[in-house]
């Protein structure tokens, strides 16, 4: 059996399982206690949890240099996501003063009504994403303007954030332009297309199930939204900016570099300048909208202060409480906080995963698995140990993948079946942990904590159980029909 994360480090011994055990269960009780219970902020949480690992590694025979150099590791792995990140923040304020967003807002309130919100937020951002192959650039863009018209409803934030981030990672998991869904199957030696279909037998009922609860709970809320209310935030938006259908450009720039498989970042960028642009040429922002100026900025132009805009984010002082909750978000400051946690939870995983400690836990799952009930469930198992472990979509693939490859190939099962499960277990339960870098800039751009959206985000935690469901009847369960399953049709 491949064990590529089970490499022992030289100068220490492996841990036991136990002592490998213990700072997983130190963070889940700090987290569970401290932060669900007491309100500790979770950057202090998972400090302390990195606390308990050094000192399991330190008696282990580790030295701090080599505890460091696992942190050092374990960020750098994580910097391209925290630099689109920091961009995103950027390009949320850049759409903010355009009016690309106020936009957007303006007419969903028109055309979607409170009663097919939450079906309509699911259904919109699985489409997205599923042409562009992104969940955090659907939940960036498409998200934030949602979520804006889910507050001008009176739609409850939390199960529309959960419809939102469902929909985004939906469409992520199926997109053949998706990262996480080209990786699955180089992981778990099948291939692209075998197992984007073998994903729909577990994805698409998962889905469904969360629109249909989508469904009734709206039906429930239909009378949420005063028609004042969305009247007032209407002529609000109407007031402050001027709109027109070419505002939509920055969205169409980001959306058309998506499809066109562009790096990231540029395409953001180009998406932000023109953003920029057509604030100058089409808003004639005030003080109420882009917030009292500073000492410093007395005598500048407002163009300037819009500029500032992209660093600080927006902070509204209108007459509208409504649009002052839109508006207030975004700027490359208020993801500071995201990257702070990322690199608080990647002090812990780094240790944990140098100290070998996560090789041992997954060995240990691996050899429980004796009949293919069990050898699903120990696979789920591991994406879902991997996954709160390390807070990395990634590390949930890879790493369950390269340890069950060959146990599934001597089961006479297909590969694609292991590729499925890391999906359904791994890339899309990371949105659902707090301390994920996933699940923080969720809650950075749609202002909604993971413990609030979670529960709504019913495709995101269906699809695993689903899976051990089949897993222990056999259903839908592949057997292996050839050697070389990298070749479509296996």
């Amino acid at each position: 059996m491949s064990h590529s994360p089970s490499s022992q480090p030289l100068g220490h011994r492996e841990p036991t399982l136990l002592e490998a055990l213990i700072p997983v269960a130190a963070m889940i009780t700090f987290l569970g206690v401290g932060y669900g219970l007491l309100g500790i902020r979770i950057e202090l949480l998972l400090i302390a949890s990195a606390m308990v690992t050094g000192m399991i590694a330190w008696r282990l025979g580790m030295t701090w240099g080599q505890m460091q150099e696992g942190i050092v590791e374990s960020v750098s792995k994580a910097m391209p996501a925290i630099l689109i990140v920091i961009v995103v923040g950027a390009l949320i304020a850049s759409w903010l003063v355009a009016g690309t967003i106020p936009y957007i807002v303006h007419h969903g309130l028109r055309l979607i009504s409170p009663t097919w919100f939450l079906v309509t937020a699911c259904l919109l951002c699985s489409l997205v994403s599923l042409v562009i192959g992104t969940s955090w650039g659907t939940i960036g863009t498409v998200g934030v303007a949602l979520i804006g018209i889910a507050e001008g409803l009176g739609v409850p934030l939390a199960p529309a954030a959960g419809a939102i981030v469902a929909g985004a990672y939906f469409g992520d998991k199926l997109s053949p332009f998706s990262d996480t869904t080209n990786l699955a199957p180089i992981a778990a030696r099948s291939n692209l297309y075998d197992h984007i279909g073998h994903m729909l037998w577990t994805t698409t009922p998962a889905w469904l199930l969360g629109m249909v609860v989508y469904m009734i709970v709206g039906r429930g809320s239909g009378n949420v939204a005063e028609s004042a209310s969305v009247v007032e935030l209407s002529t609000a938006i109407e007031t402050h900016f001027n709109l027109h259908v070419v505002l939509l450009l920055p969205a169409l720039i980001t959306l058309v570099a998506a499809v066109l498989k562009k790096p990231v970042i540029p395409g953001m960028l180009l998406s932000i300048v023109v953003a920029l642009g057509l604030s100058f040429l089409m808003q004639d922002l005030d003080e109420r909208v882009l917030g009292a100026a500073g000492r410093w900025e007395q005598g500048h132009p407002s163009w300037v202060r819009t500029t500032r805009t992209l660093v600080f984010g927006v902070k509204p002082a209108t007459d509208s409480t409504a649009l002052n909750s839109i508006l207030g978000r975004g700027g490359m400051e208020s993801m500071m906080g995201t990257t702070l946690i990322a690199l608080c939870a990647f002090a812990f995983a780094g240790i944990a995963s140098r100290a070998g400690m996560l090789a041992v836990i997954l060995r240990a799952l691996s050899r429980i698995a004796r009949t293919t009930g069990q050898l699903v469930a120990a696979t789920v198992a591991s994406c879902l140990t991997v996954a709160g472990i390390t807070g990395n979509s990634y590390l949930s693939i890879l790493v369950p993948g390269e340890l069950f490859a060959d146990a599934y190939k001597e089961r006479g099962l297909a590969a694609k079946n292991l590729s499925r499960t890391t999906e359904d277990s791994g890339t899309v339960v990371v949105p659902l942990i707090p301390w994920s870098i996933a699940s923080v800039f969720i809650f950075s751009v749609l202002d909604v904590p993971a413990t609030q959206y979670a529960p709504w985000a019913i495709m995101c935690y269906a699809g695993f159980v689903i899976a051990l469901i089949y897993g222990f009847t056999g259903f839908k369960i592949a057997p292996r029909t050839r050697d070389d399953e990298t070749i479509p049709g296996s």
